[in-house]
């Protein structure tokens, strides 16, 4: 099916916002992009900043479904190689959705400048993850599949340098696969120094 003006609408405002800056971008030449005219735009949103706040809204809930959130938490995994298969699918999401691709490049460049943006880089980019993978290594643990520690500090342990590594990806798209496979090396190590002695 098509998609509708409203979501062309934030699609095309998501790539040259992530290109150029919210300031860099224009109205004017956002309605030229789609093949539209200007007030046909402002039929569907008010202002440049509706149209943020709508991209930012539905990015949200993009991201929130398709890697998870607190209401859309991933299953337990039973074994620490499942734990690692899980993560790699969630690492693919992150690397490979076009959506998320270019907000990542989006928050990174508008953090400074927009309140909102700064909020949702550090929802992104760390206290989410941070979450998610706490409730996951409490899980774990309950299991006996992990040493009983702290699950929260153990999901910043293991989440940083993921992040990093991504955003490293970024910045070197043809480094890609060293960088895949950095990351499920140091996805499988981690799992087996925390796993529970004997298991």
């Amino acid at each position: 099916m098509a998609k509708n003006t409203k979501q062309r609408i934030l699609d095309e405002a998501l790539a040259m916002f992530a290109q150029r800056g919210y300031e860099g971008t224009n109205m004017r030449e956002l309605a030229q992009a789609l093949g539209l005219g200007k007030s046909a735009l402002y039929k569907h949103y008010a202002s440049k900043e509706d149209i943020w706040n709508s991209m930012l809204d539905a990015l949200e809930a993009h991201y929130s479904e398709g890697f998870g959130s607190d209401d859309n938490l991933p299953a337990i995994p039973g074994t620490c190689g499942e734990f690692v298969e899980m993560s790699m699918q969630m690492v693919g999401f992150t690397m490979h959705d076009e959506r998320i691709v270019l907000t990542r490049r989006l928050l990174l460049a508008e953090q400074h400048r927009d309140g909102r943006a700064r909020a949702l880089a550090s929802e992104h980019f760390l206290n989410r993850l941070e979450r998610i993978f706490a409730h996951v290594f409490a899980g774990m643990m309950e299991k006996g599949l992990l040493k009983s520690c702290d699950p929260q500090l153990l999901a910043l342990a293991y989440t940083a340098p993921i992040s990093a590594l991504i955003m490293e990806r970024d910045r070197f798209p043809e480094r890609e696969p060293e960088i895949v496979e950095r990351i499920r090396a140091f996805a499988t190590q981690f799992a087996e120094a925390a796993k529970e002695q004997g298991r």
